[in-house]
């Protein structure tokens, strides 16, 4: 072990022992250590072991972890705190602007054990409400996490929502618009991609003069008929390559394997032929079903729809009508109630429900009893300068441990509605998640399952969770799930949508929004919803405001609240 690797461990074990809020004086002791061995100019393996405590800088206590890492090749004390430290907190020293000091009050006070619990932390506005972390600190934060993880390798179909545009517009003034097409999993609107991936009607002889550039992009593969590049924000580019049957090209990239092995079966004698003018509609054409929309062709079992002409029409953002699920400065929110109902307003919904957070929620400024009356005079002042656009009272109440919602009878029923969520202790086994969600979907005055499994895409595992038995639940006491809009939630997945739809259980695309920004994130509650065939029909926030109206007058008494 050189000096550096001895100096690279001391480091890092100052910093897991200030995270763990260790004695200051141990841990600068190590950080001294560090800093000292790595400018020595003498090599410690090549030094006798009785002379390592007479170098300036080694003490008893450094000196012995010197030798135990020169005979092991490691240091006991390191990997103990390793192994007592989360993954995703050790990931956050990589994380440019806060220090080992921070991550403390992050990990011990926040309760965020990954980088993107964090960054969805600082959306939501949190950060600011804890000491040492203003404003400044936690938008500074946000962007050095969205730098991070722009360079790991593996995006959210939001962050690559405004660079596709630019790389197809980039590829298509190289190539002609004709010969460029966007296909894989982006056209597919998978909720996060690895890579992104063009049709090019071009050879590998024409593409590739075409990218070296004074900067060029690193190419990973090549092929007779595919290029795969790095490109310079770590973004990978794949460009299948070599055909001019744009048809078939592009039906065999975007399928899935599955829906592509199925559809081949289905169809063993269909010849793909087609030219550079024909996309691949040409192709369901020649099978006479009707076209599959791209965001379908993940599974088998849609092909079987199409036979049967039972394609749904699918939902559009042009269909949402309101804004369900927001936080106002009441809480850990940005904006005002009133400016948030005039964004509404601005945007063409006839209605918001408010949902701030509740009383548990005290890292989220959480409104205990008396603001919430303060809350509901405030909203019936607006009502009535703002009518016919209404706001609705509502409170993301908290799903306690035992299941238990965080507000007594006499409170919950003083809200038009109720979405319970789970915000804390997320770490279940599937027995207690099952037991803890199933006695909060009973309880009368839930409304909305919010953000049903906890999950962080890319960050966060949801807890586990039996979810036909938590559909059933909800079918058999009337609760609405929701489709969490946030890019990193996408929370219920796609895959149960048609469980839900068939067993009669109403689906919510709901942006969870804590600015007026957030508003934009329902474009991606829908795209998700999409590939689970959601119907406006069956979505809550498309309902007009007479039709909400109704619906939670008849969810009042057919729960008799």
């Amino acid at each position: 072990m050189d000096n550096a690797s001895i100096a690279d461990n001391f480091s890092l074990l100052a910093k897991l022992m200030d995270i763990h809020g260790e004695n200051s004086f141990k841990t600068k002791t190590y950080g001294i250590a560090a800093f000292n061995i790595e400018k020595m100019p003498v090599s410690l393996k090549d030094t006798p072991r009785d002379k390592l405590f007479g170098i300036k800088g080694i003490g008893d206590s450094v000196g012995k972890k010197v030798i135990e890492m020169l005979d092991t090749g490691k240091l006991e004390v390191l990997s103990d705190y390793i192994t007592r430290t989360p993954p995703g907190v050790i990931e956050m020293l990589s994380i440019k602007g806060i220090g080992p000091k921070k991550i403390h009050t992050i990990w011990k006070e926040m309760g965020l054990e990954s980088i993107g619990e964090l960054l969805y932390a600082c959306e939501e506005n949190r950060l600011t409400l804890f000491k040492g972390f203003g404003e400044k600190t936690q938008q500074n934060v946000r962007e050095s996490i969205d730098f991070y993880l722009l360079n790991q390798g593996h995006f959210l179909y939001a962050q690559l929502d405004a660079i596709v545009p630019q790389v197809d517009g980039y590829l298509k003034k190289l190539f002609s618009p004709g010969k460029v097409h966007v296909t894989g999993a982006y056209r597919r609107q998978a909720l996060t991609i690895e890579e992104l991936e063009f049709v090019i009607l071009e050879t590998n002889e024409k593409i590739k003069p075409a990218f070296q550039t004074a900067q060029p992009p690193e190419l990973l593969e090549e092929d007779s008929c595919q290029l795969l590049y790095k490109l310079k924000n770590g973004l990978r580019l794949r460009l299948y390559t070599g055909g001019s049957n744009r048809a078939e090209q592009l039906f065999n990239t975007t399928g899935s394997a599955g829906f592509l092995e199925a559809f081949n079966k289905s169809f063993p004698a269909l010849k793909y032929q087609g030219d550079e003018t024909e996309d691949d509609a040409i192709i369901f054409t020649k099978a006479k079903i009707p076209f599959i929309l791209p965001c379908l062709r993940e599974t088998g079992t849609i092909i079987e729809k199409a036979k049967s002409k039972g394609l749904p029409e699918l939902i559009e953002t042009n269909h949402i009508r309101s804004i369900i699920h927001s936080h106002s400065n009441w809480s850990d929110g940005v904006n005002t109630i009133e400016e948030m109902a005039q964004e509404c307003i601005r945007r063409g919904y006839e209605y918001l429900v408010i949902s701030d957070h509740s009383q548990t929620a005290v890292y989220a400024n959480g409104l205990k009893e008396d603001r919430i009356r303060e809350q509901h005079r405030y909203i019936d002042e607006l009502n009535a300068r703002l009518s016919p656009f209404k706001i609705f009272k509502s409170i993301e109440s908290d799903i306690l441990n035992d299941g238990s919602l965080d507000y007594p009878e006499s409170v919950l029923k003083t809200f038009d509605l109720v979405i319970a969520s789970v915000h804390s202790n997320l770490k279940m086994n599937e027995e207690k998640a099952m037991a803890r969600l199933v006695k909060a979907i009973q309880n009368p005055y839930t409304t909305i399952l919010g953000h049903m499994t906890g999950r962080l895409l890319l960050s966060r595992n949801g807890y586990p969770l039996d979810h036909k038995k938590i559909i059933e639940t909800c079918a058999a006491h009337q609760v609405v799930i929701e489709i969490n809009a946030h890019p990193r939630r996408l929370d219920m997945d796609w895959k149960w949508i048609d469980y839900a739809m068939e067993k009669g259980v109403l689906l919510s695309i709901d942006p969870d929004a804590h600015a007026l920004d957030g508003f934009d994130d329902v474009k991606y509650g829908v795209l998700a919803a999409q590939k689970g065939g959601l119907t406006k029909e069956n979505n809550l926030s498309s309902y007009t405001l007479k039709a909400f109206d109704l619906f939670l007058a008849g969810i009042r008494k057919a729960k008799k609240i």
